[in-house]
């Protein structure tokens, strides 16, 4: 199944303009995710601290929807927008990892039931990656500017079949 993007959710049509950057290893650094931390106040300035959370923020308000105050912590997101029991297209995914937590989108599944998700620090880079649900600590649908709580359309629900070689993103920070 192919994904219409014509009529993208705001927040990933802002988010998968940006798949390809990467941070720059050593002491230069990728003058785009500066530029988020910088619109986005944060008190450091490099690629290499973890920015799955600097990433997701940025697309959220870029698109007009709420962030945690903690946006910085993939955890926070927990705390933020309207929390489903299943996964949405286009709905904040909240994983567990050894050190602390990752954040993202949903895009769809595999044929090997993992979850995509459209992410930054995926890698180093932005990109869709394959996760094991078994990591998921919550999903949560964005609110609005004002904190307005909408519940995603049902078709959301069925999310796309995305080609995938079945392994699994290990490496988020």
């Amino acid at each position: 199944m192919t994904v219409n993007t014509k009529n993208e959710l705001p927040w990933l049509a802002e988010a998968r303009q940006y798949i390809g950057q990467r941070e720059i290893k050593g002491s230069k650094h990728n003058p785009l995710i500066l530029s988020w931390l910088q619109m986005l106040q944060a008190w450091w300035a490099n690629d290499e601290t973890p920015w799955c959370g600097l990433f997701t923020a940025y697309s959220l308000l870029a698109a007009g929807r709420a962030i945690p105050k903690h946006w910085y912590r993939a955890t926070d997101y927990l705390n933020v927008g309207l929390p489903l029991d299943k996964p949405a297209y286009g709905c904040i995914v909240i994983f567990t990892r050894i050190g602390g937590g990752h954040v993202g989108f949903v895009v769809g599944t595999d044929k090997y039931g993992n979850i995509m998700v459209l992410g930054g620090n995926q890698g180093d880079a932005v990109n869709i990656k394959s996760f094991s649900p078994d990591r998921v600590s919550g999903y949560r649908w964005p609110a609005n500017a004002r904190g307005l709580l909408l519940k995603p359309n049902a078709y959301r629900y069925k999310l796309p079949v995305l080609e995938s070689d079945g392994s699994l993103s290990t490496n988020e920070a």
